[in-house]
């Protein structure tokens, strides 16, 4: 292999390693407000029952839905229930919203 035909190829996979969607803070607050907020707050930080997820990390959070959507989370039936209505972009937008409240 030339070096010219793995440069070619590691560009190539730099393309796939792009997301493909870029989160939406203010499609985030718009669907936070709309599913989440009823249990964790209009300020995302939770209560005695809830966790809060204000802050939480884009990483964490999208593994916490993909796990409750996937079924290796299971401790909560509501939120197992409402992870897989959202969609990998919705998920990116939430956690782009969360990660950006303190």
């Amino acid at each position: 292999m030339n070096k010219s035909m793995l440069l070619a190829m590691l560009a190539g996979l730099a393309l796939l390693a792009v997301p493909v969607h870029a989160a939406d803070v203010a499609a985030g607050k718009v669907l936070a407000a709309a599913s989440c907020a009823d249990c964790h707050g209009d300020d995302g930080m939770g209560d005695d029952d809830y966790p809060a997820i204000a802050g939480m990390s884009v990483e964490k959070f999208t593994k916490a839905m993909q796990e409750y959507q996937n079924g290796t989370r299971t401790k909560n039936p509501k939120m197992t229930k409402e992870a897989k209505k959202l969609s990998a972009a919705q998920i990116a937008d939430l956690s782009a919203y969360y990660a950006k409240l303190k």
